[in-house]
């Protein structure tokens, strides 16, 4: 399982879903939006965008339960 995590320097959301991710022992590849054109076209007022494979699973204000149910417990 790839994951993912589009981020942006600042971001208080993206703060929160990466401590969400690390609870459930996940520690994402982080992407920064501002640094790749093809992600700021893709993703720019959305972050942060957690992906699973290339899949976006959740993205914006993220819930813990999202997580759970996209990423499972305990995954690395």
């Amino acid at each position: 399982m790839r994951l993912v995590m589009v981020t942006r320097q600042g971001c208080q959301l993206c703060d929160e879903a990466l401590s969400l991710l690390r609870s459930l022992g996940c520690e994402p590849e982080l992407a920064d939006v501002d640094a790749d054109d093809r992600l700021h076209d893709l993703y720019d007022w959305r972050v942060p965008v957690v992906l699973v494979d290339d899949r976006v699973v959740a993205e914006g204000k993220i819930r813990l339960e999202q997580l759970e149910r996209a990423v499972g417990k305990g995954l690395e």
